[in-house]
Formats: structure tokens, sequence, C-alpha cells
């Protein structure tokens, strides 16, 4: 009986010290949840920029198409 106690008490032993610590898990997670973040980030920041690319295209074909009007107005006043 002495001997499974103590095969108990060993194995028990070893599961504990295979477990990992509370401290080495707040770290990991505190690491993912900075990497998340940062990925959140810079997702953010590139749709941002494409978005502001875009307004800049749709304000340049404004233009464009105003001076295409105004050219077009002109030469049916002529005409």
């Amino acid at each position: 009986m002495k001997k499974v106690a103590v095969t108990v008490a060993i194995l028990a032993l070893g599961l504990a010290a295979c477990q990992p610590r509370a401290e080495d898990n707040a770290a990991a997670n505190e690491t993912a949840v900075e990497n998340n973040a940062e990925v959140d980030t810079n997702e953010a920041l590139g749709n941002a920029e494409a978005a502001a690319d875009n307004a800049l295209d749709a304000a340049g074909n404004a233009v464009e198409n105003l001076g295409d009007a105004a050219e077009n107005a002109a030469e049916n006043a002529t005409d």
C-alpha cells in the first residue's frame, strides 16, 4: 500500500511540474493581445490608406469630368 501511495505522489508531482506556470501563461496571453492589436492597427491603416487613395482618385476624376464638361459646353456654344 505504501508503494502505491508513493507512486501516486510521484506521479502527482510529475504532473504538477508539467503544468505551465501562471506567469508564463500571462506573458503569452499579453504577447498574443499585443500581436493581435498590431495586426488590427496595420489593417486599419491599410484600409485608411486605400480609402484615401480612392478619394483622391475620385476627386481627380471629378476635376477631369468638370474640365471635359466645360470644354464640351464651350464647343457647343460656338457651334
